[in-house]
């Protein structure tokens, strides 16, 4: 071997495909778009384009002005009742669940009794998520 030709393991130093300072594009992965980009819209072909759009079409392809309801803000409809309001549901969310007795045991109650030990390492499921703290004192 030559002596002026050198060896990157003797020296130390990585290829640059074998450094780390920048990210692997197939490490990082692809996250699509919410939607379609203007597949479907107006102006996407050649002929399209050339042609122009008429002033009525655009406005057909505008989004409708929402307007402002009238109501207490809990999925009311103009023109109806609305939705009721639940006094009975808590204002605070609780974490997550135990039974009295730990889950351990006999089951002897009818009903089902819990305290909220608090958010417990941040995994509440979906029912423990649904349930709110109500003081029995305002039952």
């Amino acid at each position: 071997m030559d002596d002026d030709i050198e060896d990157n393991a003797d020296t130390g130093v990585l290829d640059p495909e074998d450094t780390l300072e920048d990210g692997d594009p197939y490490d990082e992965g692809y996250s699509p778009p919410e939607r379609p980009l203007a597949t479907r819209d107006w102006g996407t072909t050649a002929a399209e384009e050339a042609a122009g759009e008429s002033w009525a079409g655009r406005l057909a392809r505008e989004l409708p002005e929402i307007r402002a309801t009238g109501g207490d803000g809990l999925g009311d409809i103009d023109d109806t009742d609305g939705e009721l309001v639940d006094d009975e549901v808590g204002d605070f969310r609780a974490g997550r669940l135990v039974a009295a007795n730990a889950g351990f045991g006999p089951d002897a109650e009818a009903e089902l009794y819990a305290s909220d030990i608090g958010i417990d390492g941040g995994a509440a499921s979906a029912e423990e998520a649904a349930v709110h703290v109500v003081n029995p004192r305002d039952l």
